[in-house]
């Protein structure tokens, strides 16, 4: 997603600097660059960190703050995703047709930085815990915040999105091409610095406990800190603004484009009577109102739209990285030996992959492939980026099948779970449902009963915690304080589950004559255990294990990780290569709006699969995403066999010969004439 970003907003930059006025007052340069871009590029590393760190815990925060489940998480996460690539749209019109784009920047950045401000304020659960258990108490008000930050944030970030490259390349003269490229590079590289630094860290952030009564994940932490780094955005942004060279607005192609496509579909259907002649293509019915090389840019950005139509099926499967990916590592041991790796983490896989793959893929990989004589041409290359994030999900499925089968058989909502503890030194006879057995000396047996009105553990502990509970056997009163104080236990009773993290964890136990014992054991992620005093307690309790911890490690992802980044390579950044060299010089910005629509038409893919689906298993809904993607590529390739290459700038020619206009006119009278001959007819039979 970094380098489609970093390509979209290249792209942005060649169409608005037709436009670009000149400069008004001399340039304050250093070592031959524009001192402005300093602050640009400032500006765009906080605002990407305060971006994607804010997206890297989301889906976790709707999960285990806001209590959704997954497919509810999922579902708003990706329609948040979706909003953020539909809104560069009403910004490119914003920015070009009314408030130019320094002004679009410094108020839609007022709205991001407010936004980022009030989901951290969210993500506050003493605000509302007023029996401070650490639970909110309204939790209404808290999804309420959080949907209003999220809207204004999905304002904000894709507002600003098309006008900041665009803005930065504005700040060079002409004969500053070379300047020109290496800014871009280093807003590239801006990008890629400030989004991988945010997923490493803030889910850093999100695993430190805080809070004023109770002791929680850190959210507001996590969201606090993008929220910072967006203010200092804007603080700096504004800071170099009299060093600016600020365009004014030159009115917006979008719009231009729009209408004659409106025009020429409004035109056809006042003529659609068979007396009409038929015209080559629909849009020459637009011949009317605008001149012949519009109407031809047109026809060239809409033969590239049509292609456009299968991409939004990749997008729903890449886009899953930061939903389903997610929730899906928290189910695995994140523990590498020298460091542990949290669950949202594992996002940063893709743009560490991203900075490998590029230069290699296209220093190595296309050079090899040319050299064996294989016509790989760029539709080609997209259709094996769709096949390969297909597989991506086929890989992800067979991870999902090797968790399912560590996962422990909870009861169904028609049964209860029924466990026999032995707490007596000495083997224990029991009859259950007819069946006689003896239970060893401090020994566990679980049976499953019918009784709906039993409640035992049902699901895995969560955010990769493991569940301690413990079991006075010892026949005296016995005090356990763990990470949390569980309180006096009487005799051959159970304590609640406490909440305990990855790693070492020390319990003390207090006895009635001020005895005190520290047990300490060790750890994994998703365990759940009872630990037993028995009757011959000498101040070291047996632990018994109820529930397995996470077996499956978090490297198995690695594969998966490592196909979807290959096949972005090859589909992100070749269909923007494509679609800028079959565009017409000033509409780039057109078949922009069109390839960030197909990103949010992907978002809206998932959410309503997710939805509507409502696969048992989640193993099944990844192989029903990478069947959807493989039937689509197959379209694809098929609408890829058929198309034609064109060369923009040969047809923009052809239409600027002087003589062309002249040759036109006669015949788009000849036309008029025509069409209104069966009008004339009529009015002479009346």
């Amino acid at each position: 997603m970094f380098v489609l970003t970093c390509f979209i907003l290249f792209c942005a930059f060649i169409d608005k600097e037709q436009g670009r006025t000149k400069k008004s007052k001399s340039q304050v340069e250093c070592c031959g660059y524009p001192l402005s871009i300093f602050f640009i590029v400032v500006n765009e590393f906080c605002e990407r960190f305060s971006y994607y760190g804010m997206r890297a815990v989301l889906v976790l925060y709707f999960r285990y703050f806001l209590r959704w489940d997954d497919d509810l998480a999922t579902t708003i996460y990706h329609t948040f995703v979706a909003l953020c690539y539909l809104t560069p749209i009403l910004g490119a019109i914003v920015a070009d047709s009314w408030l130019g784009k320094f002004k679009t920047i410094v108020y839609l950045s007022i709205v991001y930085t407010i936004g980022q401000a009030v989901m951290a304020v969210s993500a506050i659960h003493d605000i509302t815990d007023s029996n401070q258990d650490g639970t909110p108490d309204n939790m209404t008000l808290h999804v309420a915040l959080s949907m209003l930050g999220l809207f204004l944030i999905a304002v904000g970030t894709g507002g600003i999105k098309p006008c900041v490259a665009a803005f930065g390349g504005d700040q060079f003269q002409d004969h500053q091409e070379k300047q020109r490229s290496t800014f871009f590079s280093i807003f590239y590289l801006s990008i890629n610095a400030g989004s991988l630094l945010s997923t490493l860290i803030t889910p850093i952030l999100r695993a430190q406990e805080c809070g004023i009564n109770s002791q929680q994940k850190c959210y507001p932490l996590a969201f606090g800190v993008p929220a910072a780094l967006m203010a200092v955005a804007l603080v700096v942004f504004i800071a170099g603004s009299s060093m600016y060279t600020k365009a004014a607005p030159k009115g917006n192609i979008m719009l231009e484009v729009c209408k004659c496509i409106g025009f020429a579909i409004k035109n056809r259907f006042n003529h659609r009577s068979k007396v009409y002649p038929k015209r080559e293509h629909w849009m020459d019915w637009a011949n009317e109102k605008y001149n012949k090389l519009l109407i031809a840019q047109v026809k060239m950005v809409l033969k590239v739209l049509f292609l456009y139509i299968p991409l939004p099926m990749f997008w729903a499967l890449f886009d899953q990285q930061g939903s389903r990916w997610t929730l899906q590592a928290t189910t695995m041991d994140g523990n590498f030996g020298a460091f542990i790796v949290q669950p949202d983490q594992m996002q940063t896989v893709n743009p560490i992959l991203i900075l490998v793959m590029v230069p290699i893929v296209d220093s190595v990989v296309y050079p090899l492939i040319k050299k064996c004589g294989l016509n790989f041409t760029p539709l080609k290359r997209m259709t094996v980026g769709m096949f390969m994030a297909g597989l991506a999900f086929v890989a992800a499925a067979l991870v999902q099948v090797q968790i399912d089968e560590t996962l422990p058989k909870f009861p169904s909502s028609s049964q209860a779970q029924v466990k026999f503890l032995n707490l007596e030194n000495s083997p224990l006879s029991l009859t259950v449902d007819g069946n006689p057995f003896d239970l060893a000396a401090f020994q566990v047996y679980t049976q499953k009963h019918t009784h709906p009105t039993i409640n035992y553990l049902n699901a895995k502990p969560e955010q990769g915690n493991n569940d301690i509970r413990f079991v006075n056997g010892f026949g005296a009163w016995l005090n356990v304080s763990a990470p949390s104080d569980l309180g006096a236990i009487a005799p051959n009773e159970f304590s609640n589950y406490t909440s305990v993290p990855e790693g070492k964890a020390t319990f003390t136990i207090l006895g009635e004559m001020e005895q005190t014992c520290n047990y300490t054991m060790s750890l994994g992620f998703g365990s759940s255990f009872t630990l037993l005093i028995p009757s011959t307690f000498s101040f070291g309790p047996d632990a018994i294990e109820d529930i397995k911890p996470n077996t499956i490690h978090m490297a198995w992802q690695i594969p998966q990780y490592f196909l979807m980044t290959s096949g972005e390579v090859v589909f992100s950044v070749t269909g923007l290569e494509f679609s800028y060299s079959q565009a017409p010089s000033n509409m780039k910005s057109v078949l922009q709006a069109g390839w960030l629509l197909t990103v949010a038409v992907g978002n809206i893919i998932v959410l309503i699969v997710a939805e509507a689906g409502q696969l048992p298993e989640q193993w099944a809904e990844y192989v029903l995403f990478a069947s959807l993607l493989m039937c689509v590529c197959i379209i694809f390739s098929i609408m890829a066999y058929f198309y034609t290459y064109i060369d923009p700038a040969e047809i923009e020619a052809r239409f600027s010969q002087p003589d062309y206009e002249d040759k036109e006119e006669k015949k788009k009278k000849n036309e008029v004439e025509l069409s209104e001959k069966p009008e004339q007819l009529k009015q002479t039979k009346i």
